[in-house]
């Protein structure tokens, strides 16, 4: 029975990397994967997926316009799995058209993404995975101070942290930190 999976953590917990690890799975038994990513996210290349650990994949690419029932309906071999990364960036409407891959054309559909922003806020593809998704998976990374990291500073070229900005700004490490709670909440109050 297929589902609707969404896998979440603050940066650099491995999310792109489990990904990737999924896809060979299937590639290595022979089965096709689709993957997805966000198109505004350039960092390593257009249209790749690819890990700070060094392995990537060839990638199809969304954004706010696409449709994605219709990329993954309209591939003329038959999908085993579609794997989604960046899925913070979804729209509420893209996150319903992968409802439609799992309940009409019965395709597994695993989503890799951020909860929240450097404010603390939903995303709203996180928003939608986190109502409809049927499983949700809490991917763990750590604080500078050991603790579990759930939040993620966004900071500037002095390594401060930002108050202020849009919620969707494509950054790795040079940008953002990944802190636990009580570190986010004194980074947000210096």
């Amino acid at each position: 029975m297929a589902k609707l999976y969404f896998s979440y953590a603050a940066m650099n917990a491995g999310k792109s990397t489990l990904l990737l690890q999924v896809a060979h799975n299937y590639e290595e038994r022979g089965m096709n994967v689709y993957l997805l990513t966000a198109k505004k996210d350039t960092r390593t290349g257009k249209n790749i997926i690819s890990s700070r650990i060094g392995i990537k994949h060839k990638s199809n690419v969304y954004d706010e316009k696409s449709n994605l029932f219709e990329k993954v309906d309209n591939e003329k071999d038959p999908i085993a799995c579609v794997l989604v990364d960046e899925a913070q960036w979804l729209s509420k409407d893209h996150v319903d058209q992968l409802t439609r891959i799992v309940d009409e054309l019965h395709i597994p559909v695993l989503c890799y993404g951020l909860r929240t922003d450097f404010k603390g806020n939903l995303f709203p593809g996180s928003q939608a995975l986190l109502a409809l998704a049927d499983e949700i998976r809490e991917i763990r990374t750590i604080c500078h101070c050991g603790k579990k990291a759930t939040m993620v500073l966004r900071l500037d070229a002095d390594g401060k942290a930002l108050h202020k900005g849009p919620q969707n700004q494509v950054g790795g490490n040079e940008s953002y930190t990944s802190v636990c709670r009580k570190h986010w909440k004194e980074g947000l109050a210096a």
